[in-house]
């Protein structure tokens, strides 16, 4: 299940949108379902996911968006060391 980034935007500022994301997670969470929040991009959002429940995040905070080609480096590398390997903008 996702939430969507204008309801985690909107959370902080707004008590209609926290009473979505909190009603997601439960709902999620009865369904025995993962719960995933999109466009997480700061510490108070992260924070209030987490006391909330929720199970995954998506966002800026994390990190940027990235080119197809660079999940594809991703791939080939996890590929010939047979482990995960984080590449970053740096590698």
């Amino acid at each position: 299940v996702k939430i969507d980034q204008s309801f985690v935007r909107d959370m902080a500022d707004n008590p209609q949108a926290l009473a979505v994301v909190k009603a997601v997670i439960r709902l999620g969470h009865g369904l025995s379902l993962p719960v995933v929040a999109e466009g997480v991009e700061t510490d108070l959002q992260l924070a209030t996911l987490r006391e909330e429940g929720c199970d995954q995040v998506q966002g800026y905070l994390t990190g940027s968006a990235n080119p197809i080609e660079y999940f594809e480096t991703v791939i080939i590398k996890r590929t010939r060391t047979k482990k995960v390997v984080l590449i970053t903008a740096e590698s």
